[in-house]
């Protein structure tokens, strides 16, 4: 069996949980902050309860070139926890990730950890850190304005 990597992070966002939890709990707010720049996304199935499914692709801009990929949801608690499954259908990709993301309110927003467990071999820590600064910038700049109707 090949190795996997493990990567967190940690990050204090001027927002409530709330509107956290919708950015990956909306289809389309999902769609908006996590791909990582030069990527947009598509999703084709948001099931958010224990056992539900979700599956979505990553295009590249550049290329064309479009990686699917989707798993089921393990906990689900609005507003404070969310753990999920994911794999890639491409067989280089081989593997179940976990990411859980927690969230708690703190005075001036909420912290947030996210942890990502059993990224595939193939895919540079390095990488994956990258990716994931950059889809973390999108979401405060989606959930941290405060937009009056």
């Amino acid at each position: 069996m090949s190795s996997t990597h493990t990567v967190t992070f940690h990050r204090v966002l001027r927002c409530p949980p709330e509107r956290l939890w919708r950015a990956f709990t909306m289809p389309e707010a999902f769609a908006k902050w996590l791909p990582p720049h030069g990527f947009f996304a598509t999703v084709h199935a948001m099931d958010v309860q224990v056992g539900g499914a979700w599956r979505m692709a990553f295009t590249n801009l550049t290329t064309g070139g479009s990686h699917s990929f989707g798993g089921r949801y393990l906990t689900v608690e609005p507003g404070r926890l969310l753990s999920y499954t994911a794999t890639f259908d491409d067989p280089q990709l081989p593997g179940e990730m976990t990411t859980t993301v927690r969230m708690e309110p703190v005075f001036c927003g909420t912290e947030l950890h996210i942890e990502q467990r059993g990224i595939p071999a193939v895919i540079p820590p390095q990488a994956c850190v990258m990716g994931w600064q950059e889809s973390l910038q999108l979401l405060a700049q989606l959930a941290e304005p405060e937009i009056a109707q």
